[in-house]
């Protein structure tokens, strides 16, 4: 059963502020780590707040302001979310798209989200963005590698070229804490819906989260899903802002199992489809039934009630299989939306791993389409009719 949630009012009126009190306060802890070439890069929350601050000058410059809409199509990497938060600190909101969409689902949804700006991470997402929403909409872009001649457009802009922008005083910028931080979209059989989430909302339930919790800035989490859905950015996101744990970001998601392992984090917010891969991970590793091996394991994940059990069980099994899993250290287990399978459930509960559901909103509500995005939305719905 989900725990609820309740809104409460935070001190911080918004995310940014957040960010910029992590900074005062804890400028030189290490408030985010990326995997890159095989090596962690550890950033702390000085140089985070002044890497906004120089993305705040380069995406003001290219006209973003407030009511703007800034597109994110990218999968987890730190640039998408520091862009984030500095489109945000001039009063923007942000929509993320999950760019491993089909080009059938992914441009009606470009064309519904109208951005002033978009931040593409490389050549795949630049030429969907290109196709969807034509070339004079700016765009920021992460990996420039084959974009030829594309990446010295006027309007195309390289990540580490806006990083060398003078930093913005953001102190002088005012944000309404109820505005809107992100707006999510997703097809539906009626055609788009949109939730959206305001500051105050998000770091309410991030206070919320981290009292029910007890989560600390000594924690740490994995961000290996893009920030396209809304439960990232209510039980990771807004909850990293708050709390001041450190955020760790693989090197891509093929190697998300490795890193996790490497990291061991406490914080593991996780769905359905991924808790249900490490116990397959975790299945996959087990000796046949029938073997010796086996029935060892068997024993020791069995229920048991002896100390001496337990501890032989924890040494024997549970504990190596917790560390290929990366969840030996875990102590904040999360699960958001529909629910583990039964023989998933049973798997984790053998191994101690005790995880628990958290609500997932479910007020979407439709949107007018822009005329483009709606005829691409009936051209779509026309190509599934019938489809099994």
């Amino acid at each position: 059963m989900a725990h609820a949630l309740s809104s409460v009012a935070h001190p911080l009126p918004t995310l940014p502020a957040a960010l910029c009190q992590l900074a005062r306060l804890r400028g030189e802890q290490i408030g985010l780590r990326h995997k890159r070439l095989g090596i962690w890069q550890e950033f702390s929350w000085q140089a985070l707040a002044d890497a906004v601050a120089r993305l705040v000058s380069q995406l003001a410059g290219l006209g973003l302001g407030q009511g703007d809409t800034l597109l994110v199509l990218s999968s987890p990497r730190p640039e998408a979310l520091l862009l984030t938060l500095a489109a945000q600190t001039l009063g923007a909101e942000v929509t993320a798209l999950d760019p491993l969409l089909p080009p059938a689902s992914l441009t009606p949804l470009l064309q519904c989200a109208a951005p002033r700006l978009v931040f593409a991470e490389g050549p795949a997402q630049l030429a969907q963005t290109q196709a969807a929403l034509g070339a004079d909409v700016p765009v920021v872009y992460a990996d420039g590698q084959r974009l030829g001649k594309a990446a010295h457009a006027a309007n195309r802009v390289a990540y580490a070229q806006a990083l060398t922008s003078p930093p913005a005083d953001v102190s002088i910028l005012a944000i309404d804490p109820d505005a809107v931080a992100f707006r999510f979209l997703r097809l539906s059989d009626e055609g788009i819906e949109q939730q959206t989430l305001s500051h105050a909302f998000l770091l309410g339930e991030a206070a919320q989260l981290i009292a029910s919790e007890g989560l600390q800035a000594s924690d740490s989490a994995l961000a290996a899903r893009a920030f396209a859905a809304t439960a990232q950015v209510r039980y990771l996101l807004a909850p990293w802002l708050v709390a001041g744990f450190a955020l760790n970001f693989p090197e891509n998601l093929a190697t998300r199992d490795h890193d996790r392992r490497e990291l061991g984090p406490t914080l593991v917010a996780g769905t359905h489809d991924s808790y249900g891969r490490l116990a397959a991970l975790v299945q996959a590793r087990l000796p046949d039934p029938g073997h010796w091996q086996r029935r060892l394991v068997d024993w020791a994940l069995a229920p048991a009630a002896g100390a001496l059990r337990r501890g032989l069980g924890y040494w024997l099994v549970r504990r190596p299989l917790l560390d290929v899993l990366g969840l030996i250290h875990t102590r904040h287990p999360l699960l958001i939306g529909p629910p583990l399978s039964a023989d998933a459930e049973r798997l984790f509960a053998a191994l101690g791993v005790k995880v628990r559901a958290l609500p997932d909103l479910a007020d979407w509500r439709a949107v007018a389409l822009p005329v483009r995005a709606a005829d691409d939305f009936a051209v779509l719905a026309a190509s599934q009719a019938g489809a099994c």
